[in-house]
């Protein structure tokens, strides 16, 4: 998906599209590290950390404590007792091409500052693909074996790790000279014609196969009875440590020689290089030999093999400086596209997935593949019907690579994607710069009701005290609550609520104090209102503008009635969003009256198009005679401005300060639907009243001011901050210049406080800012 470009993001899309990507990785990171059932490709998974550390590296204000930057893998089971890693277990950053790995080892060289001709040595070892575990010796015996968890905190499995046998994991260590307290780490990994057996076996006799050796693994060690790791055919291979940091060598090379001298397997295929060219002679000669090395790896590890430069390099966020992960391109195959279906997402957007003839990739049998959008299936004219090239990107979730145009059927058409969601017959809608199709339906699409009633009794919407996503998802099933009306419905209906009592285990209390939280939402304010209606593009702080500016709910309503009625055509739209056109240039065109015939025939059509708009630069004449080609095209554009463009009530909303032409157009897109008009209308007829937005104050000492916020407030939080300062009339910044009046810094301040220090900028404790603006 083409995501918007970072550098564009306003603050408040970049703090929801935070929120968006950090659910998004807690959801992945569970199916990988605890469900052992991933659903998306490393690829695919690492785009989106990307997209989530450049958003944060934008905005450093909106980086929170709990944020996926700041953690490793998934919090640990239930199932199992918690264990504290002595050392963080990290993860690794990627590099997935040659000039990746050569960038890698040239950054470490600019930062130890060494000569460009001294190559640094590093070990290459092969990735295997199975499950971290984490071995502390304590005297040398085997005390606790734990899973890597969220790189903090690890599942206890000793006792299955025992299971291993001697040769692969020693309840103690041989040789000598190990530390009195050493914490040894590896991977757990199955042999790839073991898994192939026990798939075998467990598909005739009925019983769970497993995907690949990755969840095999992960599913036999993480058992809470031994006895079933004992029947699993599983293997180790030691590669780092944690306690001592200090380490027990001077090398990364030297140390796995000491792991292997105290009992533990170590890759054979581990080598210690030179420079990154020596690091792509491993990846390459491994790549080659992979299908026959007896285990699944999907990468090579580099690691800068002095450990007094490791700890120079040290680390980022959750990363070593002085480590990557090379991964391997994905597997393929070929098969049949018999047909494409239309999957609507929770949020509404529009994802073709591929329905294939089974096929085996890398292991496993696939049967569906993702499309990821309508762009993608123009780009690589993929019909149903055709063979294509499938591969499992990361080795995980498949897709479509090409087509093979020589099989194609002789009938085989160009797919027509809906432009109606298939869930509801809403439109689908596609806008400007989006890579998918999203439904309009809103809150009356059943494939996003659910979530679109989870934002609306959200804290910032309505706030509904006991109504959560547990209660949403059991009244949605039984049809209580099928819009945001049937909430209010449902406190007033009796013979729901006495089975309410009967079916959930809700005592007579319960019932009580949901109803009650209910009934004290009848009365809201016009922004909370506007917000939980869902509509896209309009967040909290939109909505509060928008409030301000029409006051009345009526108001707004009727502006988006309005609005909808006067929606620009897609030529008028395509007019606006060309290249080198400016909001002024469209003023002036749809104010020109050109004459009928062309004026100055032997001129450049820049000079013809002066005549028309003398007022307009040159840059811009030049850039409309390259859209118009020529007269008559001119003409043309000239009668779209006059005539297709918004209406003035989608330009009023677009004109208030902060809001904008997006957002305008997503307003007016909502009410255009007759659905979401028909579903308000039964919302607002619920309730008891719509209060007006509070106005900001003028005669506090921060009014006109403009305040950032930065650190780990300890007195309020970020939110609280925001609308207090807000509310008496301060403008909230998300980065510090030299307008910047004042900075109210909590612990751990970083680069704000810097950047306030060189400008000259007021910095106020919380407490100093409480004085200042009254508490």
């Amino acid at each position: 998906m083409t995501e918007s470009p970072v550098a564009d993001l306003s603050r408040e899309a970049a703090e929801a599209e935070l929120a968006r990507l950090a659910r998004a990785l807690a959801r992945h990171d569970a199916l990988y590290y605890q469900g052992d059932a991933p659903e998306i490709s490393d690829a695919d998974y690492d785009a989106l950390r990307r997209r989530h550390a450049d958003i944060e590296a934008r905005f450093p204000e909106l980086v929170k404590p709990d944020s996926p930057s700041q953690r490793v893998g998934a919090g640990i089971s239930e199932a199992f007792a918690e264990v504290r890693h002595g050392v963080p277990m990290l993860s690794l950053d990627n590099a997935f091409s040659d000039d990746e790995v050569r960038d890698f080892a040239a950054r470490i060289a600019r930062f130890l500052k060494l000569p460009g001709e001294e190559l640094i040595a590093f070990v290459a070892e092969p990735k295997i693909d199975g499950l971290s575990a984490s071995l502390l010796y304590v005297d040398g015996v085997l005390e606790v074996g734990a899973t890597r968890g969220d790189g903090r905190s690890g599942e206890d499995v000793t006792a299955n790790l025992r299971t291993l046998g001697e040769a692969r994991i020693p309840s103690r260590l041989k040789g000598s000279g190990w530390p009195a307290r050493v914490e040894v780490r590896g991977e757990v990994y199955a042999p790839t014609d073991a898994f192939t057996a026990f798939n075998a076996a467990a598909e005739a006799e009925g019983r769970r196969s497993y995907a690949n050796p990755r969840n095999f693994a992960a599913g036999s060690l993480r058992q809470k009875n031994p006895a079933i790791t004992a029947g699993r055919p599983l293997n180790f291979f030691a590669y780092a440590w944690g306690e001592p940091a200090e380490g027990f060598s001077e090398t990364q090379a030297g140390a796995l020689e000491k792991l292997a001298e105290w009992g533990f397997p170590t890759n054979p295929r581990s080598v210690r290089v030179e420079g990154a060219e020596g690091l792509l002679q491993v990846y390459r000669a491994l790549e080659a030999d992979r299908a026959t090395l007896g285990y699944d790896i999907d990468g090579v590890v580099y690691k800068v093999d002095r450990l007094d430069l490791q700890a120079r390099l040290g680390f980022v966020a959750r990363s070593p400086r002085w480590a990557i992960a090379h991964k391997f391109p994905a597997q393929q195959a070929t098969t049949v596209l018999e047909g494409i279906d239309i999957q609507v997402g929770r949020t509404g957007s529009l994802t073709p997935v591929a329905r294939l003839a089974p096929v085996t990739v890398g292991g496993v049998v696939v049967r569906n593949a993702t499309l990821h959008n309508e762009d993608e299936i123009a780009r690589k004219d993929v019909r149903i019907g055709d063979t294509v090239v499938l591969q499992r990107a990361g080795d995980v979730i498949p897709q479509i690579v090409a087509v093979v145009p020589e099989r194609r059927p002789a009938d085989a058409l160009p797919f027509a994607f809906p432009t109606h969601c298939p869930a509801c017959g809403s439109e689908a809608v596609r806008e400007e710069g989006e890579a998918r199709r999203r439904c309009t339906g809103g809150l009356i699409c059943p494939a996003q009701i659910v979530e679109r009633l989870k934002h609306f009794v959200g804290r910032k919407a309505f706030d509904i005290e006991g109504l959560g996503e547990k209660q949403l998802v059991a009244f949605h099933e039984r049809g209580w609550i099928r819009e945001p009306a049937d909430i209010f419905r449902l406190a007033r209906d009796k013979e729901q609520l006495t089975a309410l009592r009967a079916e959930d285990g809700y005592g007579e209390t319960s019932v009580a104090n949901l109803v009650a939280g209910i009934e004290a939402r009848r009365t809201i304010a016009l922004e909370r209102l506007i917000f939980a209606l869902g509509i896209r593009e309009i967040g909290e702080q939109t909505s509060l503008l928008l409030a301000r500016e029409f006051e009345t709910w009526d108001s707004f309503d009727a502006a988006g009635r309005e609005a909808a009625a006067g929606l620009p055509s897609a030529a008028w739209t395509a007019l606006a969003n060309a290249p080198g056109v400016s909001a002024r240039m469209l003023a002036l065109m749809a104010e020109a009256t050109p004459p009928e015939a062309d004026p100055w025939l032997d001129a450049p059509l820049d000079q013809k198009i002066a005549l028309a708009l003398p007022t307009l630069a040159a840059p811009a004449r030049r850039a409309l005679a390259g859209l118009a080609g020529d007269w008559d095209g001119l003409r043309r554009l000239l009668v779209i401005a006059r005539d297709e463009g918004p209406s003035e009530t989608l330009g009023r909303i677009a004109g208030v300060s902060g809001v904008g032409p997006v957002a305008a157009r997503a307003v007016a897109e909502f009410f255009h639907e007759p659905h979401n008009r028909t579903v308000v209308e039964a919302l607002v007829a619920e309730l008891s009243g719509v209060l007006p937005a509070a106005r900001p104050q003028t005669d506090t000492p921060v009014a006109g001011k403009t305040v950032v916020f930065t650190g780990s407030l300890e007195r309020f939080t970020r939110d609280e901050a925001r609308a207090r300062a807000e509310a008496l009339g301060a403008k909230v910044s998300g980065s510090v210049s030299r307008k910047t009046d004042y900075l109210v810094a909590g612990p751990g301040a970083g680069s704000k406080l810097a950047e306030a220090h060189k400008h000259g900028v007021t910095v106020l404790s919380e407490d100093d800012w409480l004085t200042l603006t009254g508490g």
